[in-house]
């Protein structure tokens, strides 16, 4: 596999291409990082859940009733997947691209937090990253394909959470930082080194995101395309990703 791969062509390669289309990486990767409001409070951590996957099947059987029925409870699941990967994950990897390294990725310091209708946006997931260790990206890679792969089966033996919706959801946390510029650089370009760059983990994401140019409003554009469903749409609130797809007549529409 190309993770074990030595260099850093590909941050190369991005830096490159955000230059040819005058985009200052510094500040555009910086305000990627701009601080989430302050978290409700936290619960327990990921490391208690790989323990005990009771403690997260309780809790959201407590904030979503819902969730009683088995079909509902997995999309829920799914759900708070796709928030751990986009909220925790994915400013992770923006760190890696901005700064040259990363933090170790701990489940014992990631917690999700408890549900609160009132605050707008909250995320479920709470990263406590003081003091943590900053990775080389080589490392950075290797932990954190070897992470993803660790936690895969709490989410898919436990939850039923297919393997399509967990690999795209972790697909496109690892290519936050292309998904910054969808539509401000060349899309052949960034297309080819978004899908490279997930071929550098050694898991699954690469199988189930395909990057692709599309057309919005008369303007080329390359959007992270899932090759598996999160089924956000399932539920109360839900509606059919960006990213989907599968259901594709319904997204663009």
């Amino acid at each position: 596999m190309a993770g074990a791969e030595a260099g850093t062509d590909w941050l190369v390669d991005y830096h490159n291409l955000l230059a040819r289309h005058d985009l200052d990486r510094n500040s555009l990767l910086k305000s990627a990082l701009v601080p989430a409001n302050r978290q409700p409070p936290a619960l327990f951590s990921l490391a208690q859940v790989l323990a005990n996957p009771s403690l997260l099947e309780k809790q959201v059987l407590e904030d979503y009733p819902e969730a009683g029925h088995p079909r509902l409870r997995r999309a829920r699941v799914s759900v708070l997947h796709q928030s751990l990967a986009l909220q925790i994950i994915g400013p992770l990897v923006i760190r890696l691209f901005r700064d040259g390294s990363s933090i170790d990725l701990n489940p014992e310091r990631i917690f999700l937090c408890r549900e609160d209708s009132s605050a707008d946006g909250h995320s479920r997931w709470d990263y406590s990253a003081s003091g943590q260790e900053r990775l080389e990206p080589d490392e950075f890679i290797r932990v954190l394909g070897k992470q993803m792969q660790h936690w895969y089966p709490l989410f898919r033996q436990q939850f039923g959470v297919s393997p399509g919706s967990y690999w795209s959801s972790v697909g496109l946390a690892l290519g936050a930082p292309y998904s910054l510029v969808w539509n401000q650089v060349n899309v052949d370009d960034l297309c080819q080194q978004a899908s490279a760059w997930l071929t550098r983990f050694e898991c699954e994401a690469n199988r189930y995101i395909d990057w692709i140019p599309a057309q919005f409003s008369h303007q080329r554009c390359a959007i992270p395309q899932r090759r598996g469903c999160c089924l956000k749409y399932l539920l109360p609130e839900g509606s059919y990703c960006g990213t989907c797809g599968i259901y594709r007549k319904e997204r663009l529409g």
